[in-house]
């Protein structure tokens, strides 16, 4: 049985934020009304969520990380320190006359980014608006994900280009070549197997 959820007191949760059993929010964190945030994660120091973002369970979000409006984040994925999420595609301060600030709550431009279970993105990181994260895939540190990543994907870069096949334990099983990965099964170290078409992506086999 998991114990209460341990917030830090310098951390700032605002009303209608939900945080599960077994979760640690630390220092200097803020959580937006709406939020929610599943049993067993880790919420690092400065990390800020926005209104309504959802993080299922076992999730980790290190220092300083930046969770837009729009992000839906499930079971089990690796944020790591200084990645920002957007949720804009042509962000202005004001109006087109300059006489009045825009917003900072979601509007109808605000687009929805998903992050799929078990997915690690790297430190330094920065996810695009609009884009799906999937299953297992990975990102390396630094990289800017400007379209979708396919399940078990590795990308790497600005922008993030297929680099590999990752296992569910994290190990790069096969490796792109031009920017394209063999198709079929590929077994890792582990005794796990990812099955990999282009169409598709990866998936357990």
């Amino acid at each position: 049985m998991l114990p209460p959820p341990r917030i830090h007191a310098t951390a700032i949760v605002e009303d209608g934020v939900a945080i599960g059993d077994g979760t640690s929010v630390w220092d200097g964190a803020h959580l937006r009304r709406g939020a929610s945030i599943g049993r067993d994660c880790i919420v690092g120091e400065k990390t800020y969520v926005a209104y309504d973002v959802r993080i299922g369970d076992r999730c980790k979000l290190n220092a300083c990380v930046y969770v837009c409006a729009g992000v839906t984040i499930e079971d089990g994925v690796l944020v790591a320190a200084h990645t920002v999420f957007t949720n804009d595609r042509g962000p202005r301060a004001t109006d087109p006359d300059l006489r009045a600030l825009q917003t900072s709550a979601p509007t109808e431009h605000t687009e929805a980014t998903r992050v799929g279970r078990g997915a690690s993105i790297g430190a330094n990181c920065t996810i695009g608006p609009g884009v799906e994260l999937g299953a297992f895939c990975m990102v390396g540190m630094g990289s800017a994900v400007t379209r979708s990543v396919p399940p078990h994907a590795l990308v790497v870069g600005n922008p993030a280009r297929l680099a590999g096949v990752v296992c569910r334990c994290g190990r790069t099983i096969a490796r792109a070549t031009a920017g394209a990965v063999p198709e079929g099964v590929h077994v890792c170290t582990c005794g796990r197997r990812v099955r990999w078409t282009a169409a598709g992506g990866g998936a357990d086999a």
